[in-house]
């Protein structure tokens, strides 16, 4: 068994003790693209570090990065040669980036005062991209092991998850429509600081 397969049942794993210990939760966390039940009910009292979102972080992670090594692997296999460490690498990457940008919204919140909200918008985002990465995670069971991956396919994959993830914005932002446009110059602001321009050196600092 080599690691990928090991890293992918151990991603299935954690998805399924969050499924075992929180069952109600999970339940109403598969039906987000269709009911919004999940915020209405967990969004009140489920904390942004509650055990449950700390567990499908940690299978985000790992989905996510296994998607970015393969994207290496296909189009950069030297890369993946002459480094055994880069998906280790990858995921160290990927989480501290998640995890200063998500450090920099929350000191954003509390300076304008805005912490309930901005605690609700992190939230329901987290609750967005761990819900895609998922998606991602059967996403790479497909082209890990049943279709031969391409750069065309992977790109064609990664567009229809922006897309996802564009969706998974536009409810956030229509939940929040009524502060968003009390607040629009702000607003526009924290589009292009903290959505727009760290997704974008990210891009140039892989290429």
């Amino acid at each position: 068994m080599d690691w990928v397969t090991i890293t992918l049942v151990v991603c299935l794993l954690i998805v399924a003790l969050a499924r075992h210990v929180y069952p109600r939760e999970f339940q109403q966390f598969i039906t987000l693209p269709i009911s919004n039940k999940y915020f209405l009910v967990q969004g009140k009292t489920q904390q942004i570090f509650h055990f449950f979102n700390i567990l499908l972080f940690i299978a985000q992670i790992l989905s996510v990065s296994l998607f970015i090594f393969l994207f290496f692997k296909i189009l950069q296999p030297e890369t993946v040669q002459a480094n055994k460490y880069l998906f280790i690498q990858i995921c160290t990457a990927y989480s501290v980036f998640v995890c200063v940008k998500f450090s920099i919204e929350k000191i954003i919140g509390t300076a304008f005062s805005l912490d309930t909200v901005i605690n609700s918008y992190l939230f329901q985002k987290l609750s967005y991209r761990n819900l895609i990465s998922l998606f991602i995670f059967i996403i790479n069971l497909f082209l890990y092991y049943i279709i031969e991956p391409t750069g065309t396919i992977l790109l064609l994959f990664a567009a229809t998850l922006i897309v996802f993830n564009g969706i998974a914005l536009f409810y956030s932002y229509k939940t929040n429509r009524n502060l968003i446009m009390s607040n629009f110059f702000y607003f526009i602001l924290y589009l292009c600081a903290l959505e727009i321009s760290p997704y974008f050196i990210l891009y140039k600092t892989l290429v």
